[in-house]
């Protein structure tokens, strides 16, 4: 038996010992104890367990103190996140439509962990907002709460500026610090972007919190001194006579320093400028379909849009030379009929979400919720069916010791 094959056996008798095949086990775990592996050797095993399901890592720290001194290491937790790169997706909430009223109080886990406890739990109303670098944002109604379910932080945060008297909103949360690579973004600065519906006038507003200065920016508004807003406008008001910029309740999508939401009408996008501190407005590829999502695309650095039609799964992406000269150009098509199951051919699936960094699409359908890696078109059930109109993807890396949520007394155990 090769060094490799004996080390690897020895790791799985301890970390899973009783999912080994019987006549391994009796040949293998009943042999004398292995030698003492050296430290950097365990550590480059450990290093390629998956971040999608955090049980490995965590069993593992209850193997022994050496182990556990391993995988608390600094270095190690440096070099794991480096290795596997984007942080992978640990669970979701999601926004409704309106009408719909506001989900449960629920935090799904899409891996074997337990679900960490929903701030909302205590029956107070609550309404997710967003989920980005390690963060999750809840209206707490009024205020709001910036939430790490990995460590348990928790940043309370004022309402809104009074002079937004919105009608309908979309808020994002995002890391503020300079540089980060938003592998480990855990007690950072933060931002906030407050994007809304006027509830008394023709614009849309938008305000930014700041953790480091703890207050709200003065609001900045999105209104005819935009052409091609104005011409937006234009056009509603011949067809309906009145109308009202409906700011999609969508998750806002961040590309580089721009945050983009959507209109109802057109699926016209709203953009906000974090440099510029400026709201401007950018034609859709397609205005035909109600179900889409903004999404940044692989390079971070281009605006990507997605929907379904008859059945089939297109994707764009905004080339941008100037901001005079961009255009749309059509990225990939994946027919779901060969990808999503269905009850029934003529249930129709929407697209409802995206994670950044993994190239993850979200699709929700009468069957479940699934995910669709666009590189490789395979899917995957991540929850049960339910009115789902923007998910609010999760991504951390969980790693133990990193205080707050969970602890290994969590841990579903084999019986």
């Amino acid at each position: 038996m090769g060094f490799r094959t004996f080390v690897c056996s020895a790791v799985a008798c301890r970390l899973f010992p009783r999912t080994l095949p019987q006549s391994h086990t009796n040949q293998e775990c009943t042999m004398p104890p292995p030698p003492p592996l050296l430290d950097d050797v365990i550590a480059e095993i450990l290093l390629r367990l998956p971040p999608d399901e955090p049980e490995h890592l965590v069993r593992a720290a209850l193997v022994c103190k050496p182990w556990l001194r391993i995988i608390c290491d600094p270095g190690f937790r440096r070099s794991y996140r480096g290795f596997h790169g984007a942080p992978p997706l640990l669970g979701l909430l999601h926004r409704r439509m309106v009408i719909q009223g506001d989900p449960p109080a629920r935090f799904s886990s899409t891996t074997s962990m337990p679900e960490f406890p929903h701030p909302g739990s205590d029956g107070r109303r609550t309404r997710p907002l967003d989920c980005r670098h390690g963060r999750v944002l809840i209206h707490m109604l009024p205020g709001f709460l910036v939430w790490d379910p990995v460590t348990g932080e928790r940043h309370c945060l004022p309402p809104e500026p009074k002079e937004i008297d919105w009608l309908i909103y979309s808020a994002p949360v995002l890391c503020a610090a300079d540089g980060c690579d938003h592998l480990d973004c855990h007690g950072g600065p933060f931002r906030v972007v407050f994007a809304a519906t006027h509830d008394h006038t023709e614009i849309i507003v938008a305000s930014v919190y700041s953790s480091e200065t703890g207050a709200w920016s003065v609001p900045v508004c999105l209104d005819n001194t935009c052409e091609t807003y104005a011409q937006h406008v234009l056009q509603a008001v011949r067809e309906t006579y009145y109308y009202i910029p409906y700011l999609q309740p969508r998750r806002g999508t961040v590309v580089g320093d721009a945050v983009y939401f959507t209109i109802r009408r057109g699926n016209a996008i709203v953009k906000y400028d974090l440099c510029k501190d400026r709201l401007s407005m950018i034609d859709p590829p397609t205005p035909d379909v109600y179900y889409i999502t903004l999404m940044a695309m692989e390079d971070n650095t281009s605006l990507g849009f997605a929907c379904i039609q008859d059945s089939t799964l297109y994707t764009w992406s905004r080339k941008v030379d100037t901001e005079e000269a961009a255009e749309w150009v059509q990225c990939r098509v994946i027919e779901l009929e060969k990808t999503i199951p269905v009850a029934n051919p003529n249930d129709e699936s929407i697209v409802v979400g995206f994670a950044e960094g993994v190239g993850v699409i979200f699709v929700s359908s009468v069957v479940g919720l699934f995910t669709i890696k666009l590189k490789s078109g395979q899917f995957k059930k991540v929850d049960e069916p339910g009115e789902y109109f923007s998910v609010l993807p999760y991504m951390s890396f969980y790693l133990p010791g990193n205080g707050g949520g969970h602890d290994a007394t969590d841990l579903p155990h084999n019986t």
